[in-house]
């Protein structure tokens, strides 16, 4: 009974881990752009639905919204979702270096501060030590 039960977890361990969320991006969506690490990609769904159907793919780390647009940070990859001209939504992937390490996102809150605790972080510490 406890081979079955262990076996059960791991099962559920390895369906969750999944490629990165820019390898599902790639496979799922129409790729619209790319330069250097950033790709942009395109969904003939609403900002909502798109933002849904990623966030059931993969769980991000922090998720926030500002202006009409829809952020989730990954381990190592930020994935923003706005509305497309004409309908739809552009969804953009870019490397957490870059904007993210010089403080691009810290207005988003939790998260997306460099070095602050991924959303639900019950660790306490700001993850700015020196």
């Amino acid at each position: 009974m406890f081979a079955l039960i262990v076996l059960g977890a791991m099962a559920l361990a390895v369906a969750g881990c999944g490629a990165p969320v820019r390898d599902w991006l790639a496979d799922t969506y129409e790729l619209r752009d790319r330069n250097g690490d950033v790709a942009t990609y395109y969904s003939p769904d609403p900002v909502g639905i798109t933002v849904a159907n990623i966030v059931d793919e993969m769980e991000p780390a922090a998720r926030s919204a500002d202006g009409g647009r829809e952020y989730l940070r990954y381990d190592d990859d930020i994935v923003t979702v706005g509305a497309a001209p004409g309908g739809g939504s552009t969804i953009t992937v870019e490397d957490l270096g870059g904007r993210y390490s010089s403080g691009g996102y810290a207005y988003l809150g939790p998260g997306f501060t460099p070095g602050s605790p991924a959303a639900g972080n019950t660790s306490g510490g700001s993850g700015d030590a020196k």
